[in-house]
C-alpha cells in the first residue's frame, strides 16, 4: 500500500548549519499535506549538522544537493535542483520559508513548473487548500492551487514548531549548473557589524523601537535594556527610515516576523504595518508616551512614560534582580 504523498520543504540553514524557526515551522505545517521531505542545498558538508533535526520535526527523507560552486550562485541552480527533484518525485506539493532569497526561489520554480504560487501561507488544511495572509496581516484568505504542483512561500513565525521524531534516509541529489545559472554570480559579500546580539528571527527576546525614540541617548538606553534581557533589536519603518536602526532590523510587513516570547515595544505607535510581524509574540510589553496610542490596544502590558525615563529603570530593576 502507497504511503502519504511527499511534500518537498526547503530547508534553510543559520549560520552555525542550523535549520531556521521558519524551516521547522514548515516541517510542522507540511505534515498536513503529507510526509515532509526536506531538501538541504549548499557547499560540501553545510548540511552535516542540520539532517538530525531535520529529522526530529518529521523528515522522514533528507535530500541532500551540495557543491561548491553553490556558495557564489545566486537562485537559479537551487531552482534547478527542485524542478528536477519536482519532475522525478511528484511531490504533493513545496513549500519554501519566505525569505527574501526563499521568496526569488519560490516564484522562479513555480514559473519553471507551471505551477500555482501562495505567498503569506500560514496554515495547510488536508483537501490540499491553504490559508494566507492579505493586507498586511488584516485578512485571513483560503486558497487553492489548480494548476501543477503546489509551491507555498511559507510565512514565518506562524506557528510553534513541533517535534515529530523519525529516523532520517539521507540521500545526496545531483547539483548542475546550467549555462544561465552560471553566468550570474556573487562576486563579493560584506558582513555586517557584528552586534554580539541573536539573530532578530531566532530571538526568544525582542527590544524594538520606534518613532518615539528620538535621541542617540535613548537610542542607547534601549539598547543597554536589549543587552540586559539577552534581547535583539528590532525596529519600525519610521525607526529605519530615520536612520536610528539598520534596515535588517526592520520587523513588519516589509520586514521580518519574529515570534519571541517577550517583545518590548519603545516609542512605538502599533500601525497595522509593523504589528503584522509581531503577531506571533507571545506577551508585548509596550513603553509610549502617548496614552491614547493604539499600541496600548495590542499590548499585554503598557506603561505610560518617557523613553529616557522608563527604559533606563526598566534596565536597572531587570539588572537588579539578576545580581
Amino acid at each position: 500500500m502507497a504511503g502519504p504523498a511527499e511534500v518537498l520543504v526547503v530547508a534553510e540553514l543559520t549560520g552555525t548549519g542550523e535549520p531556521t524557526r521558519a524551516t521547522l515551522e514548515a516541517l510542522t505545517a507540511a505534515r498536513v499535506l503529507g510526509a515532509p521531505v526536506a531538501v538541504v542545498l549548499g557547499v560540501p558538508g553545510a548540511a552535516a549538522g542540520a539532517a538530525a533535526e531535520l529529522a526530529r520535526f518529521g523528515a522522514g527523507r533528507v535530500l541532500v544537493g551540495e557543491s561548491a560552486e553553490l556558495d557564489a550562485a545566486l537562485a537559479g541552480p537551487r531552482v534547478d535542483v527542485l524542478a528536477r527533484l519536482v519532475a522525478d518525485r511528484a511531490p504533493a506539493a513545496v513549500v519554501v520559508p519566505a525569505s527574501a532569497e526563499g521568496r526569488e526561489v519560490a516564484a522562479r520554480l513555480a514559473v519553471r513548473t507551471g505551477s500555482g504560487f501562495l505567498t503569506d501561507v500560514v496554515g495547510f488544511a488536508a483537501d490540499g487548500s491553504a490559508t494566507q495572509l492579505a493586507f498586511g496581516g488584516t485578512t485571513v484568505v483560503r486558497a487553492r492551487v489548480t494548476t501543477g504542483t503546489p509551491v507555498h512561500a511559507w510565512r514565518a513565525a506562524s506557528l510553534t514548531p513541533v517535534p515529530a521524531p523519525v529516523d532520517p534516509v539521507v540521500e545526496q541529489v545531483p547539483v548542475e549548473l546550467s549555462v544561465t545559472a552560471r553566468e550570474a554570480r556573487v562576486v563579493r559579500r560584506v558582513a555586517g557589524p557584528a552586534a554580539g546580539r541573536p539573530a532578530l528571527t531566532e530571538a526568544s527576546v525582542v527590544v524594538a523601537v520606534g518613532r518615539g525614540v528620538t535621541t542617540a541617548a535613548e537610542l542607547a538606553a534601549v539598547e543597554e535594556l536589549a543587552d540586559a534581557l539577552g534581547a535583539a533589536i528590532g525596529a519600525t519603518r519610521a525607526a529605519v527610515d530615520a536612520g536610528s536602526c539598520p534596515p535588517s532590523c526592520l520587523v513588519g510587513q516589509s520586514g521580518a516576523r519574529v515570534s519571541p516570547r517577550l517583545y518590548v515595544a519603545v516609542g512605538i505607535s502599533g500601525a497595522a504595518q509593523h504589528w503584522s510581524g509581531v503577531r506571533a509574540a507571545q506577551t508585548v510589553v509596550a513603553v509610549n508616551s502617548d496614552p491614547d496610542a493604539p499600541v496600548f490596544a495590542l499590548a499585554d502590558f503598557g506603561v505610560v512614560g518617557d523613553v529616557a525615563t522608563v527604559v533606563p529603570a526598566l534596565t536597572a530593576q531587570i539588572t537588579a534582580a539578576r545580581a
